[in-house]
């Protein structure tokens, strides 16, 4: 869809018919409150948080959506311990992990891993207990997650040689020619990068994030009764 549309369709919506009560909105506001759905639109996805309980890749559909935001990146090795290899930093655009790739080199070569993510608190159960810590004869070990960077651990018989993060990125900003962002910076004309059936959606959720800043009920229900109803 093209972006300078979706001012005119915001308006649309959050006006009584053939009244002009809201056209006191700034660009930078259409902008800004679009942008911000795209977010909580995602998280929402993502998470399962939609009246469905269908997370990312739960069905069909939630795959068909969000695939387009689905990145991969080797990660720069930073750090080498005795137990734990450190990468990172992640990406400028990351929003949520999806899974790591791992390869492994020992004498015998260079094999994938699978590795699982576990939690901090479990680390030392991990590498107590044989039938979890790391195990290169086996292709298996796992990693954590702390301060944006990932540690992924061995038994001193491998050493990991790479890694692939894969994540979903934040969703890329719209902007429209001659409408400065909060920065001061005119980007020009960027077109949203969603299917247009979803950038309907979208406008919905903006709708309601502005009609709540006006305090606007009948707006608010409106919008975000037919966001659940084709989601």
């Amino acid at each position: 869809m093209n972006v300078n549309l979706i001012p005119l369709k915001i308006k649309e919506r959050l006006n009584k018919l053939d009244s002009n009560d809201y056209d006191h909105f700034h660009c930078w506001q259409y902008v800004e409150a679009f942008n911000k759905a795209q977010l909580e639109w995602v998280r929402r996805q993502l998470h399962g948080g939609n009246i469905y309980k269908e997370g990312d890749e739960s069905t069909k559909r939630r795959i068909d959506d969000l695939q387009i935001l689905l990145e991969r990146q080797f990660l720069d090795k930073k750090d080498v311990t005795k137990e734990k290899i450190e990468f990172g930093t992640l990406p400028t655009d990351y929003m949520e992990y999806k899974r790591l790739d791992v390869k492994a080199k020992a004498d015998c070569g260079i094999e994938k891993m699978n590795s699982k993510l576990v939690e901090e608190a479990n680390v030392n159960e991990y590498l107590r207990d044989w039938t979890l810590r790391p195990s290169f004869e086996w292709r298996e070990t796992f990693h954590t997650m702390r301060g944006n960077h990932f540690y992924v651990y061995t038994d001193t018989t491998f050493e990991i040689e790479n890694v692939e993060l894969t994540y979903y990125r934040k969703p890329l900003d719209i902007s429209l020619t001659g409408c400065e962002n909060i920065t001061g910076e005119d980007n020009g004309d960027i077109n949203p990068e969603f299917k247009d059936d979803i950038v309907e959606l979208l406008i919905d959720e903006a709708v309601s994030i502005l009609a709540s800043d006006i305090e606007s009920p009948n707006q608010i229900i409106s919008s975000s009764n037919r966001v659940n109803k084709n989601n």
